[in-house]
C-alpha cells in the first residue's frame, strides 16, 4: 500500500477519538460560557467570583512569597480585598521585590475589574432607559397613526359631502 496520495501528498492516518469520548478545549467552554453570561446579562456573578477567587489566591501568594509583610493567610487576603478595589487601606504593605510585583498586578486587575462593574451596570441603566422611551414612542406612534386615521375618515368626509374627489396630481 502506497504511502502517498495521487497528487504526491503524504497520507496521515486518522487519529480519532475513543468511542463516547468527546473532547471540548477548556478554552472552547470558557468562551461559550462567557458568551452565555453576556447575552443574558448574568456576568456579574462570573465577576465577583472571578475576583473572590483572584483576592484569595493573591493572598495566599502574598504570604507564601513575603512572610514578614503578610504573618498569616488572614492578612494577605485582607490585603488582596482592599487592594483590588482601591490601591490598598494602608494597614499592610509590601516592601519585598515580589510583594510589590504582586501588588501591581492585584491593583491591575482590580481595576480592571472595577471597569468591567461600572460598565456593566451602566448598561442596563442604559437598556432600561432604552425599553422605557421605546414603549413611550411605540403608544406616541399608535396614537398619532389613530389621529391620523381620524383626520382621514373626516377629510374623506368632508370631500364626499363636496362631491369631489382627493386631487392626485400635485
Amino acid at each position: 500500500m502506497s504511502q502517498y496520495l495521487s497528487d504526491g501528498s503524504a497520507k496521515v492516518p486518522a487519529v480519532s477519538e475513543p468511542s463516547g469520548v468527546r473532547r471540548r478545549p477548556i478554552q472552547s467552554r470558557l468562551r461559550t460560557r462567557a458568551e452565555v453570561a453576556i447575552t443574558h446579562r448574568h456576568v456579574f456573578p462570573y465577576l465577583a467570583g472571578v475576583t473572590a477567587v483572584m483576592a484569595t489566591g493573591a493572598g495566599i501568594v502574598a504570604h507564601v512569597t513575603d512572610h514578614h509583610d503578610f504573618p498569616t493567610f488572614e492578612d494577605g487576603i485582607w490585603w488582596a480585598i482592599v487592594t483590588i478595589p482601591t490601591v490598598g487601606y494602608g494597614d499592610i504593605v509590601p516592601t519585598t521585590l515580589w510583594g510589590r510585583i504582586l501588588g501591581s498586578i492585584v491593583i491591575l486587575f482590580g481595576v480592571t475589574f472595577l471597569s468591567f462593574l461600572v460598565a456593566i451596570v451602566t448598561s442596563l441603566f442604559v437598556d432600561a432607559n432604552r425599553a422605557e422611551l421605546e414603549e413611550t414612542r411605540a403608544a406616541k406612534d399608535e396614537e398619532t397613526r389613530a389621529l391620523l386615521q381620524r383626520i382621514d375618515g373626516r377629510l374623506a368626509a368632508i370631500e364626499g359631502r363636496l362631491g369631489s374627489t382627493p386631487d392626485t396630481t400635485s
